[in-house]
């Protein structure tokens, strides 16, 4: 047993039948958090505008926990990550929690990004990036105007044009979590991420979690809107949905998906159903507190409960079913878990040195 948690028989179990084979040696990490508690406010905000069930799961995320937890869960595997932040609060402490990063990155010789504010200028951001040795920024809409409703967030609202235009300038990556009850089928959200593509072309546009779109209910006709793009990416981070990962893989192709995890919420013993449209994570009783007025938690018992392993494993899992389902060889998974990121993140800056040394 490790003092970050368990690993149980039954996740060693799952690990070598169903995912041990199907990952390649190396992997690259595209989505994870890391930052100490010091950072954060513990404020409560009525207008916080994200989930609050992920706060379940770990109070921070130190670089330490960080490979900790990749040493625990892929024992075989070699892992690179791709660190920022995790200041959704407007209270949190984002220059303490960039710095952080920043020296975690230099220490570990990691890749980085800054998680940015939209209230930066267009210098202040890019004298932040080029200071801190970052590869572009992590953007999320809990950072945008606090007057505004979540159901009203656009993209620009935290991440502005004039901020593109110096990510753009310097070809710069942005990992995009997109805001909006309808997720990806919301025409909105299309909208502007094609207009995004089109207007900052050297941009490189990572869209996290599929686009939220975690139940086939969220996936409407995106993936026929987005047919035209060309450049901009996905990572799978934080999704169980096989309907989801198989329809991103026929639209646009193995060499546009990434693996991400969105750790350390992957951590959490889960299994992801849907209900209605609704995502619902099914939790050992007892194990994150009292769950009741939690829309996206379910409880459960007796051997449903033992059963349970980590959302880690459930996410790489979906993929795999609809890797087999799709027709997807060694060489594109290849490319999935370790080979698009390794490009992207060597055109955004990243020696390949580094890359190498890592």
């Amino acid at each position: 047993m490790s003092s970050l948690f368990e690993v149980k028989p039954v996740d060693l179990d799952f690990y070598r039948q169903r995912l041990q084979s199907f990952l390649p040696a190396r992997l690259i990490d595209i989505h994870t958090h890391v930052w100490l508690d010091k950072f954060k406010s513990h404020q409560e905000e009525e207008n916080l505008r994200a989930v609050t069930w992920p706060s379940r799961v770990a109070r921070d995320n130190s670089i330490e926990d960080l490979m900790e937890t990749y040493r625990l869960m892929f024992p075989d595997k070699k892992v690179l990550p791709l660190i920022f932040g995790h200041a959704l609060s407007l209270g949190d402490d984002i220059d303490g929690g960039n710095e952080y990063v920043r020296e975690c990155a230099r220490r570990y010789r990691i890749p980085a990004l800054i998680f940015a504010d939209p209230r930066w200028s267009e210098v202040e951001l890019e004298e932040r990036i080029r200071a801190g040795k970052f590869l572009g920024a992590k953007v999320y809409l809990t950072r945008s105007d606090p007057r505004l409703p979540e159901r009203d967030i656009q993209i620009y609202d935290f991440l502005p044009h004039h901020q593109l235009q110096v990510l753009d300038r310097h070809g710069w990556i942005v990992m995009l979590h997109i805001p909006r009850p309808a997720r990806l089928r919301d025409p909105l959200n299309l909208a502007q991420i094609i207009e995004i593509e089109r207007r900052y072309p050297n941009l490189r546009l990572i869209i996290a979690h599929v686009g939220r779109a975690y139940c086939p209910e969220d996936i409407g006709d995106a993936f026929e809107v987005l047919s035209e793009t060309r450049k901009v990416v996905f990572d799978i981070s934080a999704n169980t949905s096989e309907e989801t990962f198989a329809q991103a893989i026929r639209a646009v192709g193995p060499q546009r998906i990434l693996f991400g995890s969105d750790l350390p919420i992957l951590r959490m013993r889960m299994r992801r159903i849907c209900e209605g449209g609704t995502y619902i994570n099914l939790v050992p009783r007892g194990f994150y507190g009292d769950v009741s007025g939690d829309p996206h938690l379910r409880e459960v018992d007796g051997q449903d409960a033992e059963q349970l392993t980590f959302f880690m494993y459930e996410e790489i899992d979906a993929f795999r079913r609809a890797a087999t389902a799709t027709g997807l060889g060694e060489k594109d998974l290849e490319a999935i878990f370790y080979g698009n990121a390794a490009q992207l993140l060597c055109a955004a800056g990243m020696p390949e040195d580094s890359l190498r040394r890592a």
